[in-house]
C-alpha cells in the first residue's frame, strides 16, 4: 500500500506516521500492493480530525473521526474501516484477495455472540425523478428547498448526471462521473 499524508494546521510527527502504518498493515493482507491510502489530519479548535481513504481497484473505503488527540482519532478510524470491511465481507471477498480476506475477518472479527448476521441489501422504494439541465447552484437551492441531503441533476455545463450533497461540516459536495480505464 502506498500511503500519503496531508496535514492541515498541524505538524505530523514521525511516531504518528509509524503508528498509522502499523495499524494499516493489518489491511495490507486484503488490498493489493497498488492500493493508495490517503491520510488527512486536520486541527480545528483543539479537536483533531483524521480521515483515511483507501482506493484499490475501483473500490473506495473511507472513514473519518474527530477526537481531542490524533492518535485516538486514528484508532477510531481504523476500527470503523475494519467494521465496514467485516460487514460487507461476502460482497467484498469477490473483489478482494479472497484467501487473505478470510484470514483478516477471522483475526479481527468480534466474538461470535456480538457478530450480527449478514444482511441482504433490500431496495424498499423506487422513485422516478425528472432531471433537467441546471447549474450546481440551482441544484443546491432545489435540494435545500425539498429538505433533502442530496440531489441528482444534469449539470448544464457538462451535460452529465451529477449529485450535490450536504456535508456534515455544513458545506456541500458534488459527485461527478469519472470513467476509469
Amino acid at each position: 500500500m502506498k500511503i500519503t499524508y496531508t496535514a492541515r494546521k498541524v505538524n505530523l510527527r514521525d511516531n504518528f506516521k509509524e503508528r498509522a502504518e502499523k495499524k494499516l498493515s493489518k489491511f495490507a493482507k486484503i488490498f493489493s500492493d497498488e492500493a493508495a491510502v490517503n491520510i488527512v489530519v486536520t486541527l480545528e479548535k483543539n479537536r483533531q480530525t483524521v480521515e483515511v481513504t483507501i482506493k484499490d481497484k475501483s473500490m473506495i473505503y473511507r472513514a473519518e473521526a474527530t477526537e481531542a488527540e490524533m492518535n485516538d482519532a486514528l484508532d477510531r478510524v481504523i476500527d470503523i474501516l475494519g467494521r465496514q470491511i467485516r460487514k460487507n465481507k461476502a460482497k467484498l471477498s469477490k473483489k478482494l484477495r479472497s484467501t487473505s480476506f478470510e484470514e483478516f475477518v477471522a483475526e479481527t472479527a468480534p466474538a461470535v455472540s456480538e457478530q450480527p448476521e449478514e444482511e441482504e441489501y433490500k431496495v424498499v422504494r423506487k422513485k422516478m425523478i425528472n432531471i433537467k439541465p441546471i447549474s450546481v447552484d440551482e441544484a443546491i437551492l432545489e435540494m435545500n428547498m425539498i429538505n433533502h441531503s442530496f440531489f441528482m441533476f444534469i449539470n448544464a455545463e457538462t451535460n452529465e448526471p451529477n449529485v450535490v450533497y450536504a456535508r456534515a461540516d455544513g458545506d456541500y459536495g458534488l459527485l461527478q462521473p469519472s470513467f476509469e480505464e
